[in-house]
């Protein structure tokens, strides 16, 4: 109490022989700590701004276009450079002692990879089949596969995100596309009905490489939105008929199915194929009697 009061009327506290003033050293020791938690939270702001930006990374790395450079990648490539941030963000984790519960969601991203990496592969087979389909010469074939369908995934990618972020990926696209059709170029013998259709034909390839988790979430968001109110939606025949229904009957403005821009021919008639694979019971014999009452 003698000290308070000493303290409080402007008078250093008084102290015993050979010790220093209790004051001094307890604000030597706050700041000291003050320093130390500072130190903490930029160390803890950084690590968290290296995972942010891996997390990014791996959204950028599933593209089978490069999207800096314009560059087509394989899915081993891929796969390999989502796996490199997915290990960085586990040497974080285990180094900053996180939950088991966190470390196990990191072993089930990671076990999604090779999945990831077929995906691609499954797809970059399908489009090479269809560029074959077109019987063009290997000059052109690889000008299609090496410039024009990534220039249009680059438009696809630009469109998805702001007009500023995007512009960047259209003057991409541009450069990879005009070359093509210029004189002496690889696709400047086609004539010009020819290259409308080439065009086309490569727009409608790169959106084969949409991401699946795309079709995915759409695909359910779209069920959600139409049948919430239905109920039962999570009966696994129920979703089974109800993408049936997708793909073979509902059109898009164009009037094509899904089914159709899938198998590059339009697939016979849903309900006609539906009826003669279903019996159709017979009718009664004598119509059901009217109760009296």
């Amino acid at each position: 109490m003698q000290e308070h009061l000493d303290t409080a009327h402007g008078a250093p506290a008084k102290s015993g022989p050979r010790r220093p003033p209790k004051g001094a050293a307890s604000l030597a020791q706050v700041a000291q700590n003050v320093a130390a938690a500072r130190h903490e939270h930029q160390r803890l702001a950084g690590q968290r701004e290296t995972v942010t930006q891996n997390i990014r990374a791996i959204g950028h790395a599933y593209h089978f276009v490069d999207v800096e450079r314009g560059v087509r990648r394989n899915g081993k490539l891929i796969a390999g450079d989502i796996q490199r941030h997915i290990d960085t963000i586990r040497i974080i984790a285990q180094h900053e002692h996180l939950s088991e519960s966190c470390l196990e969601r990191l072993a089930k991203a990671e076990r999604v990879v090779p999945k990831m990496q077929a995906t691609v592969e499954f797809v970059s087979g399908y489009v090479h089949q269809q560029v074959k389909r077109l019987a063009f010469a290997p000059p052109q074939s690889f000008a299609l596969h090496a410039h024009l369908i990534p220039s249009y995934d680059l438009d696809r990618v630009a469109s998805t995100r702001t007009v500023r972020e995007g512009a960047s990926l259209r003057a991409l696209a541009e450069r990879l596309r005009t070359p093509l059709f210029v004189p002496g170029g690889a696709l400047d013998a086609l004539n010009p009905g020819e290259q409308t259709r080439l065009k086309a034909e490569a727009a409608a390839l790169a959106e084969v490489f949409q991401r699946s988790s795309s079709n995915v979430e759409g695909r359910n968001g779209y069920l959600s939105l139409r049948n919430h109110q239905l109920r039962g939606l999570d009966h696994p025949r129920k979703r089974a008929c109800l993408t049936a229904v997708h793909n073979f009957f509902l059109t898009r403005p164009d009037g094509t199915t899904a089914a159709e821009r899938f198998f590059g021919q339009k697939p016979r008639s849903m309900f006609a194929a539906i009826l003669s694979s279903v019996e159709i019971p017979p009718a009664p014999l004598s119509p059901p009697r009217r109760a009296v009452g």
